[in-house]
């Protein structure tokens, strides 16, 4: 597979930057360049804004029946190419080779069938109980930001609603993880997106995203990363009063009430916080225990721990790997020195890396006991593998723990009787909700609360995000 990374995708052709300036992508696990990426700048936004801008009117006037056509076509293609989509993210986000194949490569198509789900069920014209005329149309040329985590994830989940929706598009992926949406973006063409509806433009936040987010040709923005992020892309926005969804940061609660299978519930709960070595949003990185069990809790979090195995991305298995950037290496040793430093107890691992590694972004699967929710590593998003435990007396105090957070993305409920943990679901302030382990489905809508953002993702609130609503009266 040979990837087109010192160009861009604008207008159905790959094209030179306008000023070439080169960036290194690293395997995460060696630290060593795997590719050389082209970095681009306004005037490059300007080109693929142009580019969507001509697209727009005839792709706005497609029919549903087309844009499921498109769709299909994308899967077809996608299935043909999954193996190498799984093995590019596996480079370039040191996630492991079971974990690609079976979750991240899998999400491009779990997404895409939600979504062609929700549009064969959509209705783009209704008469509503008034008699009014209710028409939903494409807000226009959108620009897409999405972040290196789970990367496909958060591509699929704005180009797949935007091309359902009519709307045309300009993608700013990750620079830690761009090749994937290369790759992608070779699906897209050979699927037979029409030219100027899907135009792709590598580069940083600061050149790339400000230019999109500040572009007055622009509908929309969509962005899932950082809450700060977040934060500089609206204000950017607000002087063209465009559309701005965002999908942002994560602090998520892990109620284990007292009635659950403890044993069951804690080490379900620890091997989740650590999953893609606990880079993701949702994560649930603070477990809740009563506190007439938490000292058991404690020790079978710690066995977990203890037991993950830390390895390389190429070999088969369960292991998690390493961080996917120095700079994010260095950000969760700090947060664990400080949860140290704050009186936490260090319950396993710890900071540096672990035995017998010497590079590579690796870090130690952390526990940390005897947490109370005003420390900072139980306020603020570490996004690495690190659990603080927390302790409550009784439920009403979970649940004040649980929503004592600025974040409000996802929360789980562990408990023997599903409807007491519904009944707790519905007092938790998150916009998703899991009990027993069970996941939200492919289609199902996926965003949060508070600083974690507005909007939602995925099926038919993802699409609807992506259309404007029209009232027509008519004459009696």
């Amino acid at each position: 597979m040979t990837l087109k990374t010192g160009q861009f995708y604008i207008d159905g052709t790959w094209v030179d930057p306008v000023s070439p300036q080169m960036l290194p992508v690293l395997n995460p696990a060696t630290e060593e360049p795997i590719a050389q990426i082209a970095m681009g700048s306004a005037v490059d936004v300007d080109a693929a804004v142009a580019a969507a801008n001509r697209a727009f009117d005839s792709f706005a006037a497609t029919t549903k029946a087309e844009r499921l056509d498109l769709l299909a076509a994308i899967r077809a293609v996608y299935e043909r190419r999954y193996d190498e989509m799984a093995d590019v993210i596996r480079q370039e986000l040191g996630a492991p080779a079971s974990l690609c194949q079976r979750a991240q490569a899998a999400v491009g198509i779990g997404h895409l069938d939600g979504f062609v789900r929700a549009l064969e069920a959509m209705a783009f014209e209704e008469i509503n109980a008034e008699g009014d005329l209710i028409l939903r149309e494409p807000i226009g040329p959108c620009g897409l930001i999405t972040p290196w985590n789970w990367p496909i994830n958060q591509i699929a989940l704005k180009v797949l609603p935007a091309l359902a929706a009519g709307c045309t598009m300009v993608l700013k992926p990750s620079e830690l993880t761009p090749l994937n949406a290369l790759l992608y973006t070779e699906i897209l063409h050979e699927a037979g997106v029409p030219p100027g509806v899907f135009n792709l433009v590598n580069g940083d936040g600061l050149n790339v995203g400000a230019a999109m987010s500040r572009h007055p040709d622009l509908a929309m923005i969509s962005f899932t990363g950082s809450t700060r992020a977040g934060t500089a892309i609206t204000q950017d926005s607000a002087a063209t009063i465009k559309r701005v969804t965002l999908e942002l940061g994560g602090k998520s609660p892990n109620i284990i009430l007292d009635d659950a299978d403890l044993e069951d519930a804690v080490k379900r709960g620890v091997r989740h916080c650590f999953q893609n070595t606990g880079q993701s949003c949702n994560a649930p990185t603070r477990m809740l225990v009563a506190a007439s069990q938490y000292d058991r809790a404690m020790e079978l979090a710690a066995e977990v721990a203890k037991a993950t195995q830390v390895g390389d991305p190429a070999a088969e298995g369960r292991h998690i790997g390493p961080l996917v950037s120095q700079m994010q290496y260095d950000k969760v040793q700090a947060l664990i020195e400080t949860g140290i430093a704050e009186g936490a107890t260090l319950l396993a691992g710890g900071p540096g890396r672990p035995e017998g590694m010497n590079r590579g972004y690796f870090v130690r699967p952390t526990v940390f006991g005897d947490v109370s929710n005003d420390m900072t590593i139980a306020r603020e998003e570490i996004f690495g593998p690190v659990l603080a435990m927390i302790p409550y007396t009784d439920e009403e105090e979970a649940v004040r723990i649980a929503n004592d957070t600025p974040y409000g993305l996802a929360a789980y409920i562990q408990s023997g009787d599903v409807d007491r943990a519904l009944c707790v679901a519905r007092r938790i302030r998150a916009g998703m909700v899991h009990v027993n382990g069970s996941d939200i489905a492919f289609g199902s809508p996926f965003g949060g609360y508070k600083l974690s953002g507005n909007g939602r993702e995925g099926g038919a609130c993802g699409i609807e995000d992506f259309c404007e609503i029209k009232a027509v009266s008519r004459p009696a």
